[in-house]
């Protein structure tokens, strides 16, 4: 089975995704999740030294259609956001998994994300929904 998931990115059932090396963990959405949105036009992320705790909200993602909260699937500190996307948000579309990152954070424990969804287990999600 070919997937449009990333294999080495974990995923949360409310369509984050995070890819860890190390304890420096990558944070973005979904391409399934940008497709749902349409346009965006507004991104909200944490400052860098903020902290973000897993399963708590991190930032807000605004498109034409609708705003919804960014969750975090993993606690630590913010060491660096994306700022090129907070001036053009539409942008995270044109590359989800690479360029269209949202944050990176300093990991506390890097076995929170165990829990998380496979590319496999969130790609049979999504194809239920």
């Amino acid at each position: 089975m070919s997937s449009e998931y990333p294999q080495d990115l974990r995923y949360l059932d409310s369509h984050e995704y995070v890819r860890l090396d190390d304890d420096i963990a990558t944070i973005g959405i979904t391409q399934f999740a940008i497709e749902q949105l349409g346009d965006i036009v507004f991104l909200e992320l944490p400052n860098t030294g903020d902290t973000i705790t897993k399963g708590d909200t991190f930032g807000t993602i605004e498109s034409v259609k609708a705003v919804e909260t960014l969750n975090s699937p993993i606690t630590g500190t913010v060491i660096e956001r994306n700022e090129a996307l907070l001036n053009a948000p539409e942008q995270v579309a044109d590359d989800p998994y690479g360029e269209g990152w949202f944050i990176k954070v300093r990991v506390d424990d890097a076995a929170e994300i165990d829990d998380s969804l496979t590319a496999e287990q969130y790609e049979a999600l999504v194809e239920g929904m």
